[in-house]
């Protein structure tokens, strides 16, 4: 079953496509309802007694809201490439192997296919990222890794599109990626429930899909999901390690390797080659079993700058206002 969210006159409407149809949802019922409900989805409890809807006239927003959105780094092929790219440095830290690394990304700046993706300011580094997002359908605490992925209630295809010279600046403080990140995220074009992408489930956990990315047509990375350093169901527990997952939590893979992203070409070339993005490039995502999104890099739009930060100041309190501190 397929889950999906598209535009109105008036707002946007819950559909799934069940059996090579597409039906609308009840009026005010969200995805994100139906995730938290759990699986198996119950078509009847959801369903309006609307007509079906001709996919081929639907205007598609991003499937649902999720209320957290954490990005892991699962690719080893990605990190070898892209660490070279970032912060000037070859190979793969000892410390990725350790964990599934993550950060957390931000749930406002989510876009839908088809939406432009404006060029975020100070940046002449853009790039994409193709990944696929975990949607997380049972609440859970420090879970087994083994038994993790009970709590997966499907996937969605996930560009985590990055700016790597705003990255690189930020991580030198050792924090972020932030700015570097946090202006767009394009996930969709559905959700894919889970049960319907058993069959390309191995028996060691790994999740076997094809994975194609291309800029103005011409394809520039391909993999497969199965070539994660970890199994879906390890990035689920360790999410949840002394702390709660809940459902419509979304969980990033990480970027694939063999060119999911222009910064792995980058670091492994030394060059700008393929080059950054610019308005007018087209970035297309294709993941087997999952769907197509697209996305049109347009040019942002400039507002004033941070100025940078004054020097640290060396004035003290006295004695007497920290007693008057204390007094309030």
């Amino acid at each position: 079953m397929k889950l999906l969210t598209y535009r109105t006159g008036t707002g946007s409407r819950a559909a799934l496509v069940l059996d090579g149809s597409t039906l609308p949802l009840r009026e005010g019922v969200t995805v994100l309802d139906v995730v938290r409900a759990g699986l198996p989805v119950q078509p009847d409890r959801w369903v309006s007694d609307e007509p079906g809807l001709d996919p081929s006239s639907l205007v598609l927003d991003v499937p649902y809201r999720p209320p957290t959105v954490r990005d892991f780094v699962a690719f080893e092929e990605h990190v070898e490439g892209v660490r070279k790219a970032v912060d000037g440095v070859g190979g793969v830290v000892d410390q990725w192997y350790e964990y599934p690394t993550f950060y957390f990304t931000n749930p406002y700046a989510l876009v839908a296919t088809g939406d432009p993706v404006p060029v975020p300011q100070a940046s002449a580094r853009l790039d994409f990222e193709l990944e696929v997002g975990i949607v997380i359908g049972r609440s859970g605490h420090d879970l087994a890794p083994a038994r993790a992925h009970e709590n997966v209630f499907g996937f969605t295809i996930f560009n985590d599109w990055s700016a790597r010279d705003l990255q690189s600046r930020e991580m030198k403080v050792n924090l972020g990626p932030a700015k570097g990140k946090d202006f767009a995220t394009t996930i969709g074009p559905v959700i894919v429930t889970a049960d319907e992408l058993r069959d390309h489930l191995g028996s060691d956990g790994f999740l076997d899909l094809a994975m194609v990315v291309s800029v103005n047509g011409s394809e520039v990375g391909r993999d497969l999901l199965s070539n994660m350093g970890w199994p879906i169901g390890d990035l689920v527990a360790y999410a949840s390690r002394d702390t709660w997952v809940h459902p419509g939590d979304l969980l990033g893979t990480g970027t694939c390797g063999n060119g999911g992203c222009l910064a792995e070409l980058w670091g492994r070339s030394g060059s700008l080659v393929p080059p950054p993005l610019q308005p007018g490039d087209v970035v297309t995502m294709t993941v087997e079993g999952i769907g197509t999104i697209t996305n049109e890099v347009v040019a942002g739009v400039a507002t004033p700058a941070i100025p940078r930060a004054r020097q640290r100041p060396r004035n003290r309190p006295d004695d007497a206002r920290l007693a008057r501190a204390r007094a309030q």
